[in-house]
């Protein structure tokens, strides 16, 4: 007996699926934004640390996050399914503790060593924390999406609203910062921001539960007689085949750094660019307005794309079109309306990029059960999580290590930056993530072989063997 009764799942996408599924993402992209933006300049600018503490804060949060992201798909694939299932019970048992511990990555206490751990460790237990409703979330992808469409519109849905987050946190986002400035104090105001929209996400992730009703089987048995077999359910050695004997995943797991890469590295820096380089810190705002809903619109029209050219070919051309842009804008650096446009049209790629990969994914799940006979959706769903954490802990790396070649110290004018600060500063804004994805696009070109074809060829064989 299932959770819902007697009432059979659904054939298709349901309405509510079509249009709203992504909502969660919507939340939980406007609570990483705090993140995004504010986590480097909050402990250079305002917990005023030396970078070299910045640096082991950032490296060391980051480090352990990343070390952890591959375990949450395999323990959500091997363990016995929750209440309401294997994947969708995550969308509602653990949301909730995600704000109480987030708003810790955001406090100073004191001066010392212990203001230290306190940060680490609010973003260390966070992120462990959001990530198994992230991870299940990814997941219901390819538990509704029983057809390619079907997995290119839930994709495409959740691309837009998780960008559409971003225009609202150009909104919400500084206005929220200043108001609990105000109230108290500059220091631990992005806490208090964290906190605010940690809640919201939550709110927002149950959301999705309730649409995924009835769309992932969740059995109850009377008796062992009556027991149904969990072919969703792994062993150790059914993982490490299902990513060894993937070579499509492997390739795809690195170009897709790339992405991430781009989108954490460019957001830590933008705040620095707008400060110490176009001198006006105001501008900020808009940009991320401008240039997120540039990417709202790359992940609505990412689907269309997709259909002309393939979902491989789309995401080819547009990691190596984005370096381009990219490449551009570091040579007009000092024309900040233009850096403006060529940043938000970079922004444009992110949007068709961040679409088109989940579906990428998806064929990869497909072809690892096709060549393993096991089905891995929740394992590799969550190796996705590999590439976005390195991409968190580079933003780091990379924007420190450029801020250092600069000379940076948090005591500069801003008027009185020098050249070589802006050019270090524009490296790591521009010139590192146009770097990543040249290699990327060149990787997905030569490495990943999955074709439209080939995945209709494997879940009829699939099918086959089921019946």
């Amino acid at each position: 007996m299932s959770d819902t009764g007697n009432k059979k799942q659904p054939k298709g996408l349901s309405k509510a699926l079509k249009m709203f599924y992504g909502v969660g993402d919507c939340g939980f992209t406007l609570m990483s934004n705090v993140e995004s933006y504010y986590f480097n300049i909050f402990l250079t600018n305002l917990a005023q640390f030396p970078l070299g503490v910045v640096s082991f804060i950032t490296t060391t949060a980051s480090l352990v996050d990343a070390c952890l992201s591959w375990i949450y798909g395999a323990v959500l694939n091997s363990i016995k399914p929750k209440k309401w299932g294997r994947y969708r019970s995550w969308l509602v048992l653990l949301p909730w503790l995600v704000p109480f511990l987030y708003a810790f990555q955001f406090l100073k206490i004191g001066d010392g060593p212990l203001s230290i751990a306190v940060i680490i460790l609010g973003a260390i237990l966070s992120h462990v924390v959001w990530n198994f409703p992230y991870v299940a979330n990814v997941s219901m992808i390819s538990v509704a999406g029983k057809t390619p469409g079907d997995r290119a519109q839930l994709s495409s849905t959740r691309a837009a609203w998780a960008n559409f987050s971003k225009i609202i946190f150009s909104y919400v986002g500084p206005p929220l910062a200043a108001l609990f400035a105000g109230i108290i104090g500059e220091t631990n105001q992005y806490a208090a921001t964290a906190f605010v929209l940690g809640c919201v996400m939550a709110v927002l992730y149950f959301a999705h539960f309730k649409m995924f009703d009835g769309y992932e089987e969740v059995e109850v048995p009377a008796d062992n007689s009556s027991a149904k077999k969990d072919t969703s359910k792994t062993s150790g050695g059914d993982l490490v085949k299902a990513l060894l004997q993937n070579p499509p995943l492997m390739v795809l797991l690195l170009s897709d750094l790339a992405k991430w890469m781009f989108n954490f590295v460019c957001m830590g820096a933008a705040t620095y660019y707008f400060t110490y380089v176009a001198q006006d810190a105001g501008l900020l705002a808009t940009y991320i307005l401008v240039s997120n809903i540039l990417c709202v619109v790359g992940s609505y029209f990412a689907k269309t794309l997709a259909k002309t050219l393939t979902t491989r070919t789309t995401t080819i051309v547009t990691f190596l079109a984005m370096a381009v842009v990219l490449i551009a804008a570091n040579f007009t650096y000092s024309n900040v309306m233009l850096v403006i446009v060529l940043m938000s049209i970079a922004q444009f790629g992110y949007g068709v990029a961040y679409a088109c990969t989940p579906a990428l994914y998806a064929d990869t799940i497909i072809y690892s059960e096709w060549k393993t006979g096991k089905n891995a959706t929740g394992w590799i769903s969550g190796l996705q999580n590999v590439p976005l954490k390195v991409g968190v802990m580079t933003r780091g790396i990379i924007i420190n290590a450029c801020l250092a070649i600069g000379a940076f110290s948090s005591s500069i004018d801003p008027a009185a930056a020098t050249e070589g600060l802006k050019k270090a500063i524009c490296m790591a804004f521009m010139v590192v993530p146009a770097l990543a994805l040249v290699a990327a696009g060149v990787l997905l070109l030569l490495g990943f072989r999955i074709t439209k074809e080939k995945v209709e060829q494997y879940q009829a064989e699939i099918a086959a063997r089921q019946n």
